[in-house]
């Protein structure tokens, strides 16, 4: 897949056109999205990443067309359990709801910035070593494991992680208790002082750089073309301010997702791990050749990927329904 330099400049500045849009017609001015503006804009932004999927296939090829759904579906469903960590967030800071979106839309920004770090480090990493898939493979069956031993305990583990954060900021910066509409630093007696809303601001971010850890390694499973992966990326965090508040009553019912999740990345992880066999050169795995396995091709992935996710989100709202219902 041969990218040009324009190319990739064309897309990033539209990228971060569609940021600052977004900031300007809905973030500058403090309010509390309606469920039809939500819904209106989360189907835009879904629209204009497949459109963007199409215009992939018509310039490359269907080949990465699919790559590129592939990792668009995986980082979306990814993202919407960023959305439960973000709606914790919120409640431990106790963010008024109508300046939630300005923290939400500069953490998604900040969140780009990052993976995009990501994914030129894994990219160089990649095309130096190709045993890096092994690493990539390995760390996500375990982070996979590690996310269904944490199933259920994520309020604790993230109320731990904001407790931590707000500490170390209350340890090198003068802070403040209290809001001052949607400003990040305010004065108080003369003096400035960070606000509630860049301490969850912060959480975000951090929150954001562990999720990094997690989709990059997931999607470079699913291909290894970095223009891919962060546009990827960058579509299926666009928008993502507008889904919290679609789907945010929604998220406690979404009892299953962890698991859906966890079965995601064990998949993509044994994928990476016969792709590394496949092209294996380390010399202590059948004297340095490659291993002869079978590959799992895109078309494939892509549907277990969206299997298992509609089997989690049915099975969850099954589960919620029946509970309800009882009571």
């Amino acid at each position: 897949m041969q990218v040009t330099a324009l190319e990739w400049v064309i897309t990033i500045v539209v990228i971060l056109g569609l940021f600052v849009f977004d900031f300007f017609a809905h973030v500058r001015t403090p309010h509390e999205p309606t469920f039809r503006e939500s819904a209106f804009w989360s189907a835009v932004y879904i629209g204009l990443a497949l459109v963007f999927g199409g215009i992939v296939a018509w310039q490359w090829g269907s080949t990465f067309a699919g790559e590129y759904y592939a990792g668009f579906v995986t980082e979306k469903a990814l993202s919407v359990d960023n959305l439960f960590v973000f709606l914790i967030i919120m409640s431990s800071f106790a963010v008024p709801r109508m300046y939630q979106q300005k923290a939400l839309l500069i953490g998604i920004v900040i969140a780009l910035v990052m993976r995009g770090a990501f994914i030129a480090v894994g990219a160089a990493a990649i095309s130096a070593f190709s045993w890096v898939f092994y690493l990539f493979g390995f760390f996500l069956v375990y982070t996979a494991i590690k996310l269904i031993k944490e199933s259920g305990h994520e309020v604790e583990h993230e109320e731990q992680r904001d407790s931590k954060i707000v500490a170390l900021t209350k340890r090198l910066l003068p802070t403040t208790d209290s809001y001052d509409g949607d400003k990040l630093i305010t004065r108080v007696d003369g003096r400035r002082a960070v606000t509630p809303l860049l301490l969850a601001l912060l959480a975000i971010g951090f929150a954001d750089l562990l999720f990094a850890l997690d989709s990059i390694p997931a999607i470079y499973g699913l291909t290894s073309e970095p223009y891919l992966v962060f546009t990827a990326n960058a579509f299926a965090l666009m928008g993502l301010r507008q889904l919290y508040f679609l789907i945010g009553g929604l998220l406690d019912r979404l009892v299953y997702l962890s698991y859906g999740l966890s079965a995601i990345l064990a998949f993509i992880g044994v994928k990476l791990v016969l792709h590394a066999l496949h092209e294996n050169t380390l010399p202590f795995i059948n004297g340095g050749e490659p291993v002869s396995v079978p590959e799992i091709s895109t078309p494939v992935s892509l549907g277990v990927i969206l299997g298992i996710l509609v089997i989690a989100t049915v099975a969850s709202l099954l589960r919620t329904r029946a509970r309800t219902s009882r009571v």
